[in-house]
């Protein structure tokens, strides 16, 4: 793998699982070094684990719940303004408010540059049809902006109903056509709807956040060495999963593997980061040049 090649997470979480007894059980489940989540690192700290793991930049997602902001807009905003060039924020909103979601989404793409809104089904226990996310789907066209989902089984204690991506997912882009989508976690283990879907509609990606590289199912490698190639994003779900042990599962087990599940070195730059510069326009202007001096 070029070491001078971007790399690009697109699904990247704020560390502390306090308040997220749910995510605290899939961290302990996934085996993730409790060091990483009992505290949240400093932007410059943040910066340093990228680093060592050569990681260019990342969308780092705030988080809230019903009723509660477990880290905040205002929190991401800290990173991406530190770092302007390699943190991005993705806002969360509160679902149950949808007139103010969409004022909140609004000020934070257009005033902090934020790259995206991310919600996640099961948090909410809303499938993304149910009429709350509408509103939303309409202001994420208009500001030329992905709605980044979760799609697959919840290791979480939640239902896993909502994170179906048939008919949710296909449903969603048949009604909105222009609303891109990038539905994070593979879909496992309906992954094959999942290819299906993102195959169907020109705007839906997939992410494969919470995934091992080394564990990628073969219909996703399939996807994309063929005609997905511009529609599958290297994400980690960080830190459930570390940027150095999914870099280091791309090179084993992807680049340098043998075999039907090895990914075609021509696919591996667009995989790792050329194909969420171009949905997330990570490359684009600044609108707001001045902002990290605000």
């Amino acid at each position: 793998m070029n070491k001078n090649m971007p790399i690009v997470d697109v699904w990247a979480n704020p560390t502390s699982t306090k308040d997220l007894p749910e995510v605290a059980r899939l961290f302990q489940q996934s085996h993730v070094d409790a060091a990483l989540t009992s505290q949240q690192p400093s932007p410059s700290g943040l910066i340093s684990q990228m680093d060592a793991a050569g990681v260019s930049q990342i969308l780092l997602a705030s988080w809230r719940r019903p009723g509660k902001v477990i880290f905040s807009n205002a929190d991401v905003a800290r990173y991406t303004r530190a770092y302007p060039t390699r943190i991005f924020g993705l806002a969360s909103v509160d679902l149950h408010d949808p007139v103010a979601a969409v004022a909140e989404l609004t000020h934070y793409v257009v005033h902090e540059g934020f790259k995206g809104l991310r919600i996640v089904p099961w948090l909410w226990d809303l499938p993304p049809t149910d009429a709350h996310y509408w509103p939303l789907f309409v202001r994420c066209v208009e500001l030329d902006v992905p709605f980044c989902t979760q799609v697959g089984h919840t290791g979480p204690l939640c239902p896993s109903e909502p994170g179906r991506p048939i008919p949710y997912i296909d449903s969603i882009a048949l009604k909105f056509p222009r609303l891109k989508i990038v539905a994070g976690h593979i879909g496992y283990p309906w992954t094959a709807e999942m290819v299906a879907v993102a195959w169907k509609h020109e705007n839906v990606y997939i992410d494969t956040s919470a995934y091992l590289p080394k564990y990628y199912p073969g219909e996703l490698i399939t996807f994309a060495n063929t005609t997905g190639r511009r529609k599958v994003l290297f994400g980690t779900n960080f830190p459930q999963l570390t940027w150095t042990a999914c870099v280091e599962s791309v090179q084993k087990h992807l680049v340098e593997a043998e075999g039907k599940g090895r990914m075609r070195s021509q696919v591996v730059a667009d995989f790792m980061g050329g194909n969420a510069k171009r949905v997330f326009k990570l490359d684009a202007p600044d609108p707001l040049p001045a902002r990290a001096s605000l």
